[in-house]
């Protein structure tokens, strides 16, 4: 199959062709049927910095209870393929399509950049794999419906790789939500925040690496670039478009799909019910990572270095988020009730560990906002909750893992993860466009029109 048959399928599976994907679309293929004792073979596609990461962790998972292996890496950078091949003493490509075709692949792990990801994971399951699929879970919104749907199709095991969902303090949010304790939900509120002298995502290059490189040091330009805008390696800056791609906008969402999908995912399952947004609107710019570091001569990024949002849902209550590549202070991460607030992660940093959740109540002039939650609270105006701490990364590769055998739904599912993947990809828009953004969860579309009721 070639790139050009990749975007004819892309073509395809949009919103105007489904009646094609019916007609042509191939019966979906079924997995391995996974004993208790069976390995789970396991490949990664995409074998760069946090590919390389997450095929440790899941090969370190693999060695203990979850009894599996990596059978198979690839990348279009043959020196990433190469180390892959070293680590894990395993095959290795520069074609995920050869990756899919091998019959004694149970599942992939998705690790490429994000214009990929859909695409990789939509063919994996279509041919009986299960799929590992990193933040963000995908590039548009239409990808998270056709991911969605062919989940329930395909009745393949999906889990978003967002580790910090596996974090305890988000369940014992959720039950002392679903216990009535803060009263009507308004407001919820989260950042992520981090500062370096070199400017995020600004990650070394390989100088000797490109199309025309030699030996290890050949980059598959083509079929990196896949579905996105054809680029000229040098005219474009492909250098810096391959190693720092979450710069540029034809591959990534920058700081909203990179950094707030480890916010908006978390929130959802606190919430109880993972929720679409109706309305949403974002700002921010590039206020101080504008020139390259290396050469000030050259712009720095497409996406901007610091961004907010605000975004609404049908059942009264708004989320507000806040992020910025070059100031490190966070704040506090909970959500504010009528009558009291939960602070999950009072230190702000969604992905770091908290010992207890804190729940205060709203009062005025010594008595409760809201009367009913006074026996609820036992005669406390602030409560402390334990936090069990866990190693998040191994529990959500664990549980991955362990779903694939069971065939129960994983922490972070796909349902989940597409509500949290329209939030973000709907802030892109409205911060591109300068509009605020409405979307039908009827028809999965977006536009700058409210939606009739």
């Amino acid at each position: 199959m070639s790139i050009d048959s990749v975007n004819r399928r892309s073509f395809l599976m949009s919103a105007g062709a489904l009646s094609a994907v019916n007609a042509f679309a191939a019966k979906p293929a079924s997995g391995r049927v996974l004993g208790a004792n069976d390995r789970i073979n396991v490949a990664v596609i995409g074998t760069g910095g946090r590919g390389f990461y997450v095929a440790r962790e899941f090969d370190k998972a693999g060695k203990g209870e979850s009894n599996a292996q990596i059978v198979a890496v690839c990348d279009v950078y043959q020196k990433r393929v190469n180390r892959g091949k070293e680590a894990f003493k395993c095959d290795g490509t520069l074609d995920y399509r050869e990756i899919l075709n091998r019959s004694d692949v149970d599942a992939v792990i998705v690790a490429t950049p994000d214009h990929w990801h859909a695409t990789i994971a939509l063919e994996a399951m279509d041919k009986g794999k299960d799929v590992y699929l990193e933040k963000p879970m995908c590039h548009t919104v239409d990808e998270a419906r056709r991911l969605t749907e062919t989940v329930k199709e395909t009745k393949r095991i999906l889990q978003v790789g967002s580790q910090t969902t596996s974090g305890d303090q988000w369940a014992q949010a959720r039950k002392v939500i679903a216990d009535g304790m803060l009263g009507k939900i308004l407001l919820s509120q989260g950042s992520y925040h981090r500062n370096s002298i070199e400017g995020e995502w600004n990650w070394p290059i390989d100088k000797e690496a490109g199309p025309d490189g030699k030996g290890e040091n050949f980059i598959d330009w083509k079929m990196w670039l896949g579905p996105a805008q054809k680029r000229d390696w040098v005219k474009d800056m492909g250098q810096d478009r391959f190693f720092r791609f979450r710069k540029y906008w034809d591959y990534s969402g920058g700081i909203a799909t990179d950094l707030y999908y480890h916010v908006v995912a978390p929130m959802n399952i606190c919430w109880g019910e993972p929720q679409f947004p109706h309305k949403v609107m974002a700002g921010g710019g590039i206020y101080a990572f504008d020139k390259l570091p290396e050469d000030p001569t050259k712009p720095d990024r497409e996406v901007p270095d610091t961004f907010s949002l605000i975004g609404e849902y049908p059942k009264g209550h708004s989320l507000v988020l806040s992020a910025s590549m070059a100031n490190s202070q966070h704040i506090p991460g909970l959500i504010r009730g009528h009558g009291a607030t939960l602070t999950m992660v009072e230190h702000g940093r969604f992905e770091g560990f908290s010992p207890y959740i804190t729940l205060k109540a709203e009062k005025s002039r010594g008595k409760f906002v809201v009367p009913e939650l006074e026996d609820k609270f036992k005669g406390e105006t602030e409560i402390k909750i334990p936090v069990k701490e866990n190693n998040t990364m191994q529990t959500h590769v664990g549980n991955f893992l362990s779903c694939m055998r069971t065939r129960q739904k994983p922490q972070l599912d796909v349902e989940t993860g597409a509500r949290a993947q329209v939030l973000i990809t709907m802030a892109v828009k409205s911060f591109r466009e300068g509009k605020v953004m409405y979307f039908d969860e009827k028809t999965w579309k977006v536009s700058d029109k409210p939606t009739k009721a």
